[in-house]
């Protein structure tokens, strides 16, 4: 079985998603008006913001992966997202196998990031639609289970509703911090400052650091 560790940086919705959001954000507001008596603490901007946490709008700028003990890479798609995501999916194909039973598939990937079920891979999975990119299979995101989908953060507090972040866990292990120099509420700061290239590093940083994570809760070095 081949381990596919991996992690993505995502910023708000771009210029195309504009007048989308807007017939969203007006209904929104509408909404909260009505319900505070029209008092109207709504603002646009954050709603925007938020979308960086949205696969519907939010874009892509960095995939960091690393294939079992390989070097960590990345791709950022010079801009072009489709791009991005039909090369991580070539990726996926490419250390894959073929599955013999359609009801149960099983192609031999085990995919491993923090959070990675609920955000990451969620989020390259909507992004891959909206961008008309076919994912290499149909990946099962069935809950309570470690394959094909192992995410440090569900494993950790094994399936609870806490929220523990990857940092918290890495320090708590003795592993370095992968948030040296940027986190990721800082992203959308970087990324308006042309800081691409930091960006990635701190995409793969974390990439690393699941990987040393993932060893250590499953006792594998």
């Amino acid at each position: 079985m081949r381990r596919l560790f991996l992690d993505v940086e995502t910023i708000p919705a771009g210029e195309e998603g504009a007048e989308a959001l807007k017939i969203l954000y007006e209904k929104r507001k509408a909404k909260k008006n009505k319900k505070e008596n029209g008092e109207d603490n709504s603002d646009f901007e954050q709603f925007l913001l938020g979308t960086s946490f949205d696969g519907s709008f939010g874009r892509i700028i960095c995939i960091a992966y690393a294939i079992d003990d390989d070097p960590v890479e990345y791709i950022n798609g010079d801009g072009d997202e489709a791009k991005m995501l039909k090369k991580f999916w070539e990726i996926v194909e490419s250390i894959s196998i073929p599955s013999y039973n359609s009801q149960y598939p099983n192609y031999g990937v085990l995919f491993i990031g923090h959070n990675v079920m609920d955000f990451d891979l969620r989020f390259i999975y909507q992004r891959s639609i909206v961008n008309k990119v076919k994912p290499a299979y149909d990946l099962s995101f069935a809950r309570y289970r470690d394959y094909p989908i192992y995410d440090t953060m569900k494993e950790w507090s094994k399936w609870s509703m806490s929220t523990i972040g990857l940092e918290h866990i890495a320090l708590a292990l003795g592993i370095p911090t992968p948030k040296d120099g940027i986190d990721g509420s800082q992203v959308f700061d970087f990324y308006k400052a042309g800081k691409i290239k930091e960006i990635c590093e701190y995409c793969k940083r974390d990439v690393e650091a699941t990987r040393k994570i993932y060893k250590r809760m499953t006792f594998s070095e």
